[in-house]
């Protein structure tokens, strides 16, 4: 716009737009009065995301001004709602006093909210963090780095590929992403990363992102930190930092180091296994994390969730959660311990607040009530042998002082906001008790003049009173107005009575208005110096919060480890994976009949299991429970099973289940294919991998030629503890071909018509699939399984004829052109010579087709 379209604008105009012209990209909530307003194409865009009414009101540039307003005691609810569908405000506000300014009142955007920024308590998820990320491009792959501005965090890290950087989104789950304008985003993110934000390339810079960090933490290098060779990771957190400083307008002492969360340091799940596995999110039911979170504190709740979603290879720290786990059940302290948790309150994100000095006056309450109750806290756990709790009672540190300041300084019920005034204790501040007297004494010294002017005017009905408009004054009816002394100087007329205001009034008024906002202005002061005193005490408070958080989440899986019946994990060096009537947590607390357990066993000898047997049989519980334990043994949990001995695990692969990718244009297949190459190409001896009917997107025989060649490769090149469970009973084969495979089955069993399903995994493949057994519980009409069982019966004897022509000739040959088929034991002799290496898929394939059909047809 240039200077004279603008000068056509009214002044008020004026200042909206060039606020506006500085934030072209988020909406603007422009403050007049007790109303938040929109203009424009904001207003448009506001009244149809919150449904609020479009208006059209005067004009400027000889044009109406189309707007939209919310309330200001409203703005919170608002502002939620516009941050879920991932927009973002800017907060322009009126800096001056109305009744003081000469023409307009000064206004000045003074923060702006974005889904990633956010601090506020009712805009945030409770146990969940709100993360803002960064993602820098480069030769090597992805920097990144993340901060949650609510907690005062602030990481780093670097992945070498789209497949590691969408494994990290999907960890993350951040609420906003930046990313420089000339970033492509990579196939493998799907296009479906929300809140993506893209900023000037140049942001990025590896070396500005160092300066900006050496600036930010007042440091000379970031060797202390452990990250100084992260220069992608370094450029993603100097863009990281610009936003925040463009957003956030004010300094963030909370954000007191910077650390590194290196893959190398956590057993791996990409991002199709964290689906699988449903550790938090479940498509139809409860998640992991909803069987295991029963933590008191939301901070505790979003530590747990943090150690469910990175969980840790290194065993140090897991038998230092464990010990702290067992002395707790041994003492039976964690009920007490839980017991006295309840009087915390969310410290981490307060803090947070107090750093931002945004927190509100039952934040530092609550911080309060939190503060006074650690010492509780302390004389529980003081005489548990424990290094990790006693390492935490030394984080949480002595703040008697803090927490006697905040009690002598606060009311014990402070009101939510300062402006409304007696937020500080009476005898805290001698000045402030004497401004507060002379508004309490207001209310006998009206109740006396009025006494006193109605015994002089001899007016029974006189009165004194109050507003906020017009201040104080004696009101008299019209009916008695003439008899209203001279000195009765007229204020205002109203219908049926007439307002006066008198010399003595108007002097008391004058005292009393200016007590009451010198008591305002003096509470504010008061308030700003008691921030001040926690800012100084900032470190040592974040410290006793995150401790706090920590006893919570270890005393929340001591009671799930007793409430559950529950084994602490061996640890162990030696390779291989043993565990004695291991239970699937989310499916045993869903239902209301036992959960049956059952074993596993992997070692170097034992790499892949073929698991065989029905449909709805158990094959995929009894996989992932086995992924589970493992996982919640690298979290520091206790296990359900009666006994687990785990050696190391460096990644969990699953590919369990399938469905289009929409956003990808893939088939179930592809989709299907794409989860199996990742698997084939990155796992390791060291690996956790579930392959569950892999084929089946596919016609038969490729279908099996794949499964049988993935088996194949899992067992003799990534030589990864294996669970691989099919309906290809050819692959049962296996185990007798090749070292390190063995079959176990989940066994059912018919009673006329009915199939019982046992759940139980015993040793040896599987004699049926029971397919139409659990098609007629599904309901199939009658008429349709008897055709089915005609169709089946014609197959296993090889009889079925007619039809389209055959997919694979070669294998559906009818008697009268198939070559004649060599006798079984030269057949099997045959077999057992060739070389695996050699024979190819397609030759295995038919001599066991043509083996299946020498065999004698079923009774």
């Amino acid at each position: 716009m240039t200077a004279d379209e603008l000068q056509r604008h009214t002044p008020l105009m004026r200042q909206y737009l060039a606020a506006k012209a500085a934030y072209p990209d988020v909406l603007l909530l422009f403050r007049m009065g007790d109303f938040y307003e929109l203009f424009y194409d904001d207003a448009r865009k506001a009244a149809r995301l919150l449904d609020i009414t479009l208006t059209q009101r005067g004009q400027s540039a000889g044009a109406p001004i189309p707007m939209a307003g919310v309330p200001v005691h409203a703005l919170e609810n608002y502002l939620a709602r516009l941050l879920r569908q991932g927009e973002s405000v800017a907060i322009c506000e009126q800096i001056g006093d109305p009744a003081l300014a000469k023409g307009l009142v000064e206004r000045k955007v003074v923060r702006v909210v974005t889904p990633g920024t956010v601090s506020d308590e009712a805009l945030l998820d409770a146990r969940r963090d709100t993360l803002l990320l960064a993602i820098a491009a480069g030769k090597s792959g992805f920097g990144l780095a993340w901060a949650d501005v609510a907690a005062g965090r602030l990481r780093v890290n670097e992945v070498a590929d789209a497949e590691a950087l969408a494994a990290e989104l999907a960890r993350l789950q951040p609420a906003e992403i930046l990313l420089p304008e000339n970033f492509t985003l990579p196939a493998a993110l799907g296009g479906a990363a929300a809140g993506l934000r893209a900023r000037p390339p140049w942001h990025f810079d590896n070396a500005s992102g160092r300066d900006a960090l050496l600036r930010f933490f007042g440091v000379r290098d970031l060797s202390g930190f452990g990250c100084a060779a992260l220069t992608l990771a370094l450029g993603a957190a100097g863009a990281l930092l610009a936003y925040l400083e463009d957003t956030q307008r004010t300094h963030l002492p909370h954000f007191a180091a910077l650390a590194q969360e290196s893959p190398a340091d956590t057993v791996l799940l990409d991002a199709a296994t964290r689906r699988h596995l449903e550790l938090d999110q479940a498509r139809g039911g409860a998640s992991l994390l909803g069987v295991l979170d029963t933590t008191i504190t939301p901070m505790g709740g979003r530590l747990l969730r943090r150690w469910l979603q990175r969980p840790l290879r290194a065993r140090d720290p897991l038998r230092l959660r464990q010990q702290a786990i067992g002395a707790l059940l041994d003492s039976g302290q964690h009920a007490p311990l839980r017991e006295a948790l309840r009087a915390i309150g969310d410290l981490e994100r307060i803090l947070a607040r107090v750093a931002l000095r945004s927190a509100r006056p039952r934040d530092l309450a609550t911080l309060r009530d939190g503060l006074l109750a650690a010492p509780a806290l302390r004389a529980l756990l003081a005489a548990l042998d424990s290094p990790r709790l006693a390492g935490l009672l030394d984080a949480l540190g002595e703040h008697a002082d803090c927490a006697a300041r905040l009690q002598a300084a606060l009311h014990a019920q402070p009101p939510a906001l300062l402006r409304e005034g007696g937020v500080i204790a009476p005898g805290f501040d001698a000045e402030l008790d004497e401004l507060r007297l002379l508004s309490t004494d207001a209310d006998a010294f009206l109740s006396e003049l009025e006494a006193r002017e109605r015994e002089i005017t001899g007016i029974a009905t006189l009165r004194v009173a109050y507003n906020r408009v017009h201040g104080y004054y004696i009101e008299i009816s019209k009916a008695q107005a003439d008899k209203a002394p001279v000195h009765y100087t007229r204020r205002q007329t109203v219908k049926g009575a007439e307002r006066y205001i008198t010399p003595e009034l108007k002097s008391f008024e004058d005292k009393v208005l200016s007590a009451r906002e010198r008591a305002l202005m003096r509470e504010r002061a008061l308030y700003e110096l008691l921030l001040d005193t926690l800012n100084a005490r900032l470190a040592a408070l974040q410290s006793a919060a995150a401790a706090l958080a920590e006893l919570d989440v270890l005393a929340a899986l001591a009671e799930r480890a007793e409430a559950l019946d529950w084994c602490c994990p061996e640890l162990v060096d030696e390779p291989g994976l043993h565990i004695a009537r291991g239970r699937h947590p989310v499916v045993e607390a869903a239902r209301s009949e036992p959960f049956e357990p059952n074993d596993l066993h992997l070692d170097t000898a034992r790499r892949m299991l073929v698991i065989t047997g029905p449909n709805m049989g158990g094959k995929s519980t009894y996989m992932r429970q086995a992924a589970l334990i493992v996982l919640l043994a690298h979290i520091g949990s206790y296990v359900p099973a009666s006994h687990a001995r785990l050696g190391p695990i460096d990644r969990i692969f699953t590919r369990i289940g399938a469905g289009d990718d929409l956003a990808r244009g893939q088939s179930t297949f592809m989709v299907e294919m794409s989860e199996t190459a990742n698997i084939l190409h990155h796992a390791t001896p060291h690996s956790l991998v579930l392959m569950d009917e892999i084929g089946r997107g596919t016609s038969t025989y490729d279908g099996l030629a794949l499964a049988r060649a993935s088996a194949l490769h899992l067992a003799r090149v990534n030589r990864s503890y294996t669970l691989f469970a099919t309906h290809y009973f050819e692959l049962t084969e296996l185990a007798s071909a090749e070292d390190g495979i063995a079959n176990v089955h989940l066994d059912a069993v018919e009673y006329g018509e009915q199939l019982v399903f046992l759940h139980a995994v015993k040793d040896g493949p599987a004699d049926r699939s029971y397919g139409l057994a659990v098609a007629a519980l599904a309901g199939i009409p009658k008429p349709v399984l008897a055709e089915a069982r005609r169709t089946l019966l014609e197959l296993e004897r090889g009889t079925r004829r007619g039809g389209a022509a055959p997919a694979q000739p070669d294998l559906f040959a009818t008697p009268d052109t198939a070559p004649p088929a060599p006798p079984i034991d030269e057949l099997l002799a045959a077999l057992r010579e060739a070389d695996p290496d050699t024979l190819s898929p397609r030759a295995a394939l038919e001599a066991l087709y043509r083996l299946h059909a020498l065999l004698p047809a079923p009774d």
